[in-house]
């Protein structure tokens, strides 16, 4: 038994010397055609009209040197259905004519046609990335705020726009003079340590309050915020400094003066807005909550923007202040622009007793903080007592049961949340103050709870 295995043509076509078909045949791999339609006809009339030439070339070397080279053409099937094969023919002897075996290039042209596609792809994606560049290199050079980006290990300056070089002391030699160099060195020995708790803040949590640190010849004060972003050339620090007054108490010529910079300094975010929830003013600490890079963002925008808790928004809040001047610390929770959530405790008081004008409003960060897991462990140890009296009882009541604890354990934690404010806590629930206290008495909690924080006789 023979081994050889001579792979089988696509198209096998048997040719008369003057290259007229006399029978054709078709291998498996392409689809059912009937091919009596090409017996008596020309071969070249059987292809597209640019490889007719090609095709008589192939019959005259065949027919003379016994043998052809290899030609492609794109063959035209009865059907209509054209397909790219590639030809060659043998001269069988004699009167017996000529034999062509064809092969189809059909894998190969498609995945030709990918692979410039592909090509193409890959050149619109490198002018995108060159257009992306242009525009970043144009925004970054001619920005006025001055941008600052360190590599995570090591603290090099990676790069540095004009604004960031006036800042250090090297107007002359340019941004380029400071690349590569330590921006650790540029600090006081007093703020490095400030510093390093910056960025390792901000690694722990994902985002850190803006520290104060006196940079170049003249060691003016600026407001150094960090952030963290990807790059091809890896994890990079981006610093924004902002320029800041910083007078000594010394120097104050008043003491609303002072109290400014101390609220600016504040580690706690503090805002100002009318009676309409618009801000009129924020510290740095706040832009850091609500990842926004500078003031200019926020003015003029309602609170409500940021606060993302159901029942402690911005409405709750104004209308409280607006009833009793003063709400005492209540939890709620910031959304930041980059989508980071941060829980902060809320308290916040007016200008006047009532319908005050201006708000002050203090937000702390207290998402380090661990949670209480007491109210849950009672919740689940009186949800496990209900299961135990599944049979002993009818279904209705044991789901009043259910439900009466389930309203028990969220007002326990509303008190929690509200410090005992039962004003506030009513609002968390969307209950009435009446209400609240009807419940309260319900489950005996009336006596537990404190006095109401904002109530004023």
């Amino acid at each position: 038994m023979s081994m050889t295995n001579l792979a089988q043509p696509d198209v096998t076509i048997f040719l008369d010397y003057a290259g007229v078909i006399r029978r054709a045949a078709l291998s498996p791999a392409i689809p059912a055609e009937v091919l009596d339609a090409w017996v008596g006809r020309p071969w070249t009339e059987t292809v597209e009209s640019f490889g007719s030439e090609s095709l008589q070339s192939l019959v005259d070397d065949a027919r003379d040197l016994g043998v052809s080279a290899f030609r492609q053409v794109n063959q035209i099937f009865p059907s209509g259905m054209r397909l790219p094969i590639e030809y060659t023919a043998v001269r069988l002897g004699e009167d017996a004519g000529l034999i062509a075996i064809g092969r189809s290039l059909q894998a190969v042209t498609e995945l030709q046609s990918r692979l410039v596609e592909a090509q193409q792809t890959m050149e619109r994606d490198y002018w995108k990335l060159r257009e992306v560049e242009t525009r970043y290199r144009l925004l970054f050079g001619s920005s006025s705020d001055a941008v600052i980006l360190l590599r995570v290990n090591g603290l090099a300056i990676q790069d540095l726009n004009p604004a960031a070089s006036r800042v250090l002391g090297r107007p002359t030699g340019g941004p380029r003079s400071l690349v590569g160099k330590d921006f650790a060195g540029e600090l006081l020995d007093s703020e490095r340590d400030v510093f390093h708790a910056m960025l390792q803040r901000l690694a722990d949590q994902g985002s850190a309050p803006g520290i104060l640190l006196h940079l170049g010849a003249q060691r003016a004060a600026w407001m150094v915020r960090a952030s963290r972003l990807a790059s091809e050339a890896g994890s990079l620090y981006l610093l924004q400094l902002t320029a800041t007054q910083a007078v000594s108490t010394r120097e104050q010529s008043s003491d609303g003066e002072l109290t400014d910079i101390l609220i600016e300094r504040l580690p706690d975010g503090f805002v100002v807005t009318d009676r309409e929830g618009l801000i009129r003013w924020v510290n740095p600490a706040f832009l850091d909550l609500v990842q926004m890079p500078s003031s200019s963002g926020v003015m003029q925008q309602s609170l409500g923007r940021w606060l993302d808790r159901p029942g402690a928004d911005v409405g709750v809040l104004l209308a409280t202040i607006a009833r009793l001047g003063v709400v005492r610390p209540f939890l709620t929770r910031l959304r930041g622009e980059l989508g980071a959530e941060t829980e902060v405790e809320l308290s916040a008081a007016g200008d006047l007793d009532t319908e005050p004008t201006s708000i002050g409003i203090l937000f702390r960060d207290v998402g380090r903080r661990l949670p209480r897991r007491d109210n849950d462990e009672r919740l689940g140890g009186r949800l496990a007592a209900l299961t135990g009296r599944i049979g002993k009882g009818p279904l209705r009541a044991l789901v009043e049961e259910a439900v009466s604890v389930l309203e028990q354990h969220y007002i326990e934690e509303a008190l929690d949340l509200t410090r005992g404010n039962r004003t506030a806590t009513a609002d968390l629930l969307g209950l009435s103050r009446q209400s609240l206290y009807v419940k309260l008495k319900r489950y005996g909690m009336d006596q537990d709870a404190t006095t109401d924080p904002g109530h004023r006789p």
